[in-house]
């Protein structure tokens, strides 16, 4: 719960220190997962909007709370980055009330480099600010080889 506050809802920062969007980036296997979930679950003693949790298949669904609303974007064929983005569009077009989407195995649903993504993060920044949505994206890539554009939402 603190690590979630102090990241997200630090009162002493403003939300451009803070970032709407934020990545945990690094190796397969060093605990993006983990410390996605338990940000998630957090999230609901201090969110006051719909919490949403997105992967890329059902195998932690039951490791969320139940408020959290799961969603598993393979049932649905996104096959790009672009088609990504429609997808948190149409989620957020439907349900005016989500105020945080945590997005797992992100890599693995825009099936597309890191390197390539910079204007996929421009629009995601655009479409956070608009609606005020909050993103935590985990990102699994050698830190050592981060895109210039990542530095600035890595927590």
């Amino acid at each position: 719960m603190a690590f979630y506050r102090n990241m997200l809802y630090n009162r002493e920062k403003s939300k451009e220190e803070i970032g709407m969007i934020q990545a945990i980036y690094g190796k397969k296997g060093s605990g993006k997962t983990k410390r996605l979930l338990d940000m998630a679950n957090d999230a609901l003693k201090v969110e006051h909007g719909d919490i949403v949790f997105i992967d890329d298949d059902k195998r932690y669904m039951y490791d969320l709370r139940h408020e959290v609303r799961f969603v598993d974007a393979s049932e649905y064929s996104v096959k790009s980055a672009d088609m990504f983005l429609g997808f948190i569009y149409g989620m957020l077009s439907q349900n005016f009330d989500v105020t945080a989407i945590f997005i797992d195995a992100f890599m693995k649903l825009v099936k597309t480099d890191i390197s390539e993504l910079g204007d996929f993060f421009a629009q995601l920044e655009a479409m956070s600010d608009k609606r005020g949505v909050r993103f935590v994206i985990s990102v699994s890539g050698d830190p050592d080889v981060m895109p210039e554009f990542m530095r600035k939402y890595v927590i």
